[in-house]
């Protein structure tokens, strides 16, 4: 077996179902569960209707690029969403379909890194588990850059030393970020664009919750966006990730695309064409309609706008806690997070996930230490219901 296994951390659940193993919960109160990123709001009828519809697609094997209708949703999305000039997207070399952001996030990384030297990924600190995992089972050096609230919770690239910089391969952001809910700007993206210029490594952008969000006046900027401005029309380095599990509430459809440099789509599809890959065909027709639709995603942003401000209500004044910019998390400071989670679990029956279960100690500190997050994807009466239960915790302490 690849030896690189033994390096990979538990999962942050794992480790919640740990701490939680002996801990008793208040019987005469539900389980309301603000510990995943699990989108809990009811999926499309015409996403689920077309899954039906196209059933007989099953009889086929799928092409690993994906059908041209699919990218071409795809590329329509993408210039209208961040206002790319048109035609600047080709959908037959600068899109892929992929099963969900998870698996693409993984395979790219082991495309990318090149093993005959060196090799670093640089990834913001607390992050996605599997920026760490696809690290270290590409034979590469996870990096932590520490994002806390001295630094608006953003990787301070600046901090980082030449010498890191010259074995950086990939760099990964996350905007809006998770946990913290953090956008960058365009400003913060041409710098990464600079760097990633001058020391040659690719920029892997997580934008999986691009589409929610509190204004509806300011939608987050994405890498492209941010290349185009910069005159870099062919996003020379850029590779970006989007999923329809939080942007249209289907994470069992699995279904996402990654989307850039063509330079780097046509290995990165000689990759999965070996991976074996392919999205089913029912899955891609729905998918085609669902990035072509924006009704949808306005009313699954508002349900999260809504149960935003119902929740802040309610906690502000108990908890050290901050807006989010956008993705539906919250992330306050609690002091002790880990007693914080089995305690509430235990008083209230609420279950929360310690920001150190997402994060990594470093020289500089661990910046999850003393948070907990906070997802708010279960309805609003029961995300209500968990604020209250989470102050009545607080104020008897």
């Amino acid at each position: 077996m690849n030896p690189a296994l033994s390096q990979l951390k538990p999962y942050p659940f794992e480790r919640l179902r740990a701490l939680l193993a002996n801990s008793k919960p208040n019987a005469n109160l539900s389980l309301i569960g603000l510990q995943i990123g699990e989108p809990r709001h009811p999926a499309p009828a015409f996403v689920e209707q077309a899954l039906i519809d196209n059933m007989k697609g099953l009889g086929s094997y799928p092409l690993a690029a994906g059908s041209p209708a699919l990218r071409q949703a795809i590329a329509s999305w993408l210039v209208r969403r961040f206002k790319l000039p048109n035609n600047s997207v080709n959908p037959g070399t600068m899109v892929l379909p992929v099963n969900g952001t998870r698996e693409a996030l993984f395979a790219f990384v082991q495309a990318a890194i090149d093993r005959g030297k060196p090799a670093a990924v640089l990834m913001p600190n607390p992050f996605y588990q599997i920026y760490e995992g696809a690290a270290l089972l590409a034979g590469a050096e996870p990096v932590y850059l520490n994002t806390t609230a001295a630094n608006g919770y953003l990787p301070d690239l600046d901090s980082v030393t030449p010498d890191t910089w010259q074995r950086c391969q990939v760099l990964f952001l996350c905007s809006p970020g998770n946990p913290t809910g953090a956008v960058m700007s365009q400003a913060y993206l041409h710098r990464a664009l600079e760097l990633a210029d001058r020391y040659d490594f690719v920029i892997a952008a997580d934008e999986c919750y691009s589409e929610i969000y509190l204004d509806e006046a300011k939608p987050p900027i994405g890498l492209l966006e941010a290349a185009a401005a910069s005159g870099r029309n062919n996003f020379e380095r850029c590779m970006v990730f989007h999923s329809l599990s939080k942007r249209s509430s289907v994470p069992g459809l699995r279904s996402g695309f990654v989307a850039g440099d063509a330079a780097l789509i046509k290995p990165f599809l000689l990759y999965r064409t070996y991976h074996g890959c392919a999205m089913p065909p029912p899955t891609q027709v729905a998918s085609a309609l669902a990035w072509g639709d924006e009704t949808h995603v306005i009313e699954n942003r508002r349900l999260y706008q809504a149960k935003f401000a119902a929740v802040l209500r309610i906690l502000k004044s108990v908890l050290d806690i901050n807006t989010p910019a956008a993705s539906f998390y919250l992330w306050p400071n609690v002091g002790d997070d880990e007693r914080f989670t089995r305690e509430l679990f235990e008083q209230q029956h609420v279950m929360a996930l310690p920001g150190s279960y997402l994060s990594r100690a470093t020289a500089q500190g661990d910046p999850g230490k003393g948070y907990v997050r906070l997802s708010l994807t279960a309805s609003i009466d029961e995300c209500v219901e968990a604020a209250r239960r989470i102050r009545t915790y607080i104020e008897s302490r």
